[in-house]
């Protein structure tokens, strides 16, 4: 074990963009995209429903629409784009990833739901490597990253200089794992005047910067900053990674939970249109017990369910009759 003298490397920026809707956060990060790629191509992962394509007149760049969130989504879409050679990857948003269907926050509510125990801690510890993984193929990539995350929001009220009491909506936290802002090399917050505020920031020429409307000329004094330096090599990647490796991940068990997610979309989506009516059934045949909800099915009799959708449909409808008749 030997101390050696510290070298600034070349490196690729790792950027979040926190805000509320109508700040501005997919504009600003495709226009610093543009500035960072100087003429290569950007890669952009949209979760927010093709967002991002409404600027297509204004940024060149490709488009990979996530149905999904679950976060070995994005930890696939992210190989891709490395793979593929493109120089900057933009992820709108990382919010989804957490808070949204498929992801780590319905991964913990299915777990739950699964155990014999309905302990939410025993879920994180098997939902928490698998956000870990996601976490870490930003922090490993090789590639320029700028993510958005959306902000938790509040209306405030101000008075103007005529004393006119105005509503104005604030950000509050990013919707993600909490610290999470620590894994990357500048944190902003943008506000609805188009405005990026740096709170955290690894150069220090940006450090509690603030700055309106970001885009090109922000991009090309990033550049300058990451690109002074020792260059980069690649057997010295793991000093750019964070110190304390995430805990190994199964990868079975990961397929196993998506899966279940799968099973279970299409498991909802069968019942959808006779849901009071399934949820008698389900409580005849003692595939639930009482209070418990369609989640609560275990996933052996969620197959056997999708493999005679007829059967079952017809079985649910003739125990609604059968219901019906009795009041």
């Amino acid at each position: 074990m030997t101390f050696i003298p510290a070298t600034k490397h070349q490196s690729k920026l790792r950027l979040a963009i926190i805000g509320p809707s109508g700040s501005g956060k997919t504009y600003s990060a495709l226009g610093i995209a543009t500035g960072l790629a100087n003429g290569g191509k950007i890669a952009v992962v949209d979760t927010e429903r093709g967002s991002a394509s409404l600027y297509a007149d204004h940024f060149k760049f490709d488009v990979l629409t996530l149905d999904s969130f679950s976060p070995l989504a994005y930890v696939e879409a992210i190989e891709e784009a490395e793979k593929a050679g493109y120089t900057v990857i933009v992820i709108d948003s990382l919010s989804h990833a957490w808070a949204s269907k498929g992801g780590a926050l319905e991964m913990v509510n299915l777990e739950t739901a699964r155990s014999q125990s309905k302990n939410s801690y025993t879920a994180w510890r098997n939902v928490t490597p698998i956000q870990d993984k996601m976490i870490d193929s930003i922090i490993g990539c090789k590639v320029h990253i700028i993510c958005t995350m959306r902000s938790k929001m509040e209306y405030v009220m101000e008075k103007d200089e005529k004393g006119k009491t105005n509503i104005r909506k604030v950000g509050l936290q990013p919707i993600q794992r909490e610290g999470l802002d620590y894994e990357f090399t500048l944190c902003g917050d943008m506000d609805q005047d188009h405005k990026l505020i740096i709170s955290k920031s690894r150069c220090p020429a940006f450090a509690d910067a603030v700055i309106e409307k970001p885009g090109a000329q922000f991009a090309e004094g990033l550049l300058a900053w990451l690109n002074d330096g020792a260059p980069e090599k690649v057997e010295q990647k793991e000093m750019v990674l964070p110190p304390k490796a995430p805990p190994p991940v199964d990868e079975a068990k990961d397929k196993a939970v998506v899966e279940h997610l799968k099973v279970r979309d299409e498991f909802e989506s069968l019942c959808k249109d006779n849901k009071e009516a399934c949820i008698a059934w389900l409580l005849k045949n003692k595939w639930i017990k009482d209070g418990e909800g369609l989640l609560a099915v275990s996933l052996e009799n969620m197959n056997k369910a999708l493999s005679r959708k007829a059967a079952f449909l017809t079985a649910v409808k003739a125990t609604a009759l059968e219901n019906s008749r009795k009041k």
